[in-house]
């Protein structure tokens, strides 16, 4: 049984949250690879037993080439793709996901990118294992807020207890 996780980051903070997601999921199954969604292979071609994806909330949800474009004048180093663009081009996807944003803590604006991301994969196929979670940062450029990495990693870990004892080899 292996996990794979996808995530887009600008400044670093989704990424380093896909990382904790990633050790708490190791504790109970492999996780085969953590990837940066411009170096992510397709997403109707992930092979594995849970998908996890991330992205950081822009303007109320997943990043658009105007949000990246912005955080890239604001010092953020986002990719040429985002979560949204990546998710659009899968067809049937029929796997297990969950997935996660970063978001502003304050000022606590409406809108998380999960629940957009949550949305599109649903629509390709894709049944969640979890509700959509967000983990918070300070300010728009982060860094994440204390306590918010033991979090993630405790999020993993209840994604891998979530799967079937099957798929763990149990």
């Amino acid at each position: 049984m292996d996990a794979v996780i996808v995530y887009e980051s600008a400044w670093g903070n989704t990424k380093a949250i896909a990382e904790a997601v990633a050790e708490g999921i190791a504790a109970t199954i492999d996780v085969g690879m953590v990837l940066d969604v411009n170096s992510a292979p397709p997403a109707d071609s992930v092979a594995a037993d849970l998908l996890v994806v991330g992205a950081p909330t822009h303007a109320f949800g997943l990043s658009r080439p105007q949000t990246r474009e912005e955080a890239s004048r604001r010092g953020g180093h986002p990719g040429d793709i985002g979560l949204r663009e990546w998710i659009n081009t899968a067809e049937g996807l029929r796997l297990p996901v969950a997935v996660f944003d970063t978001h502003v803590r304050r000022p606590n604006l409406p809108g998380a990118a999960s629940n957009k991301a949550a949305k599109l994969l649903r629509r390709r196929g894709a049944s969640l294992v979890a509700k959509p979670e967000s983990f918070y940062v300070d300010g728009y450029e982060g860094p994440v807020l204390p306590g918010e990495i033991d979090r993630a990693t405790k999020w993993g870990v209840e994604l891998a207890r979530l799967l079937p004892q099957s798929s763990r080899g149990a």
